[in-house]
């Protein structure tokens, strides 16, 4: 494999922030938060059988392997180059399906903060589509710069994160104070078909650790700052679901709030019951930048995986190439949102965009956790087998529960063939790919021992 030649921009605090961004995301607080005040319970089993699990399995594997492509290279240490590939092609699909989903979140989120009017071009597909290919696509420009310049995105979104869960906090508190909480805060979760497929969703919410091993080689000391990013974001990620989740439900009851835009909603709740109408507008503001510093951080970690797999040769290599001027693997970016583009177009077809969002997510999900097993199993060879086994077991559990179709799906045979087909009609797609280009690597080998081996 050629060495990456992609320059090392990163410190501990861009990974903190990246990190940041890649897990706390907040369209997950509005899904938790719709599904009850059980959901607290539900985010505290997800943080200790899966959340941390995973920060041991990556800090651990960072600091054996701390080469550029993180899960690709740990996966190809562990079990070989084609569960590499297999590996490190369902990551960048599913964050090729995430890009559109987060945005069309976020999109929802800052139009229903302007009133009634932005709630209804919130549910508009003829607003809501057109408006995140217009965010995806300038995203993706903003990429072709490299992390000298995308890490101060995903600084800029982490931090608004933040802050929003610090104004919700305050506004519970000053709500509380006022009239009392809108949610009677009962715990223990309740068992149903829409909790089951909730599960795998709060499972997949503490997904993001992963992120920053896959940049290892733009990093300045990732053996060093990577467990130590780790530790740091990890703590803040897991208070902000569990405190952010518990405001939410102190501003608004669970089925008045939207999984999609709840947070806005949220921000217009206080507005109302505070008197201060400039806050919807303030929490828009905030919630566009934390979604760009989210889809940004993810379109430069999944932009390194085919950048990777193509200075091995098992894609095209062109995937290889780094832009002359801007040490950025460009090919990689233009394909991505191509892709992207055309997911997002398909998964509006036939369905309201609360649907298809929802399709789209629960998609992710199957396609997202299979790069776990691989990772975790790598963890229990190489870091530790009680985190492995644990993270292992979170994460089928997950993928099994995330075809149960939640219950505002119209039609349950077309929700499963669109999650099950979609999801093994990429499986297929990737075992052709690797087995086209494995074949083209072995072509000079099997010439040369032809040409040795032949008589004289």
């Amino acid at each position: 494999m050629t060495v990456s030649v992609l320059p090392r921009e990163l410190r501990l605090r861009d990974l903190v922030w990246l990190n940041i961004c890649a897990v706390a995301s907040l369209r997950w607080v509005a899904t938790a938060a719709h599904a009850g005040a059980g959901s607290l319970v539900l985010w505290a089993i997800a943080a200790l059988c899966f959340f941390l699990p995973s920060a041991l399995v990556v800090a651990r594997l960072s600091r054996l392997f701390p080469e550029e492509g993180g899960m690709y290279i740990w996966t190809k240490r562990a079990f070989g180059d084609r569960h590499a590939f297999l590996c490190a092609w369902f990551y960048f699909i599913g964050n090729v399906l995430y890009f559109p989903s987060l945005l069309l979140a976020g999109i929802g989120m800052v139009a229903y903060a302007f009133g009634e009017t932005g709630a209804r071009f919130a549910e508009d597909r003829a607003y809501a589509l057109p408006a995140t290919l217009v965010v995806l696509w300038v995203l993706f420009l903003a990429n072709m710069f490299g992390l000298k310049v995308a890490k101060w995105v995903s600084a800029t979104g982490g931090i608004s994160t933040f802050v929003i869960a610090l104004i919700l906090g305050v506004f519970a508190v000053a709500a509380v104070m006022r009239s009392g909480s809108a949610t009677n805060f009962e715990l223990l979760p309740h068992v149903g078909l829409g909790t089951l497929n909730f599960w795998s969703q709060i499972a997949f919410a503490f997904i993001g650790l992963e992120l920053a091993p896959i940049v290892s080689g733009e990093m300045r000391n990732p053996q060093r700052d990577i467990p130590r990013a780790a530790v740091i974001s990890g703590v803040a990620c897991a208070l902000y679901y569990i405190a952010g989740t518990a405001a939410l439900l102190v501003l608004l009851q669970p089925l008045d709030i939207s999984p999609m835009t709840g947070l806005a909603q949220a921000g217009a709740a206080a507005g109302v019951r505070l008197g201060l109408p400039a806050i919807p507008v303030v929490f828009a503001a905030l919630i566009g930048l934390t979604m760009a510093g989210q889809a940004s951080t993810y379109i430069a970690g999944n932009t390194r995986l085919p950048y990777v797999i193509g200075l091995d040769r098992y894609l095209p290599p062109a995937f290889a190439r780094v832009h002359p001027r801007w040490k950025t693997p460009y090919v990689s970016l233009l394909v991505q949102v191509g892709l992207a583009t055309v997911f997002l177009v398909m998964s509006q077809m036939g369905e309201t965009v609360r649907t298809g969002y929802q399709i789209m997510v629960d998609m992710v999900v199957v396609v997202a956790f299979v790069p776990f097993i691989y990772i975790f199993g790598s963890g229990f060879r190489f870091a530790g087998r009680v985190a492995g086994i644990s993270g292992l077991a979170v994460t089928l559990i997950a993928i099994v529960l995330s075809v149960v179709p939640p219950p505002e799906v119209s039609s349950i045979p077309i929700f499963e063939a669109k999650v099950i087909g979609g999801s093994a009609l990429f499986a297929a797609l990737g075992w052709i790919v690797f087995k086209r280009y494995q074949t083209k690597r072995l072509a000079p080998a099997q010439l040369v021992d032809d040409v040795t081996s032949a008589p004289r």
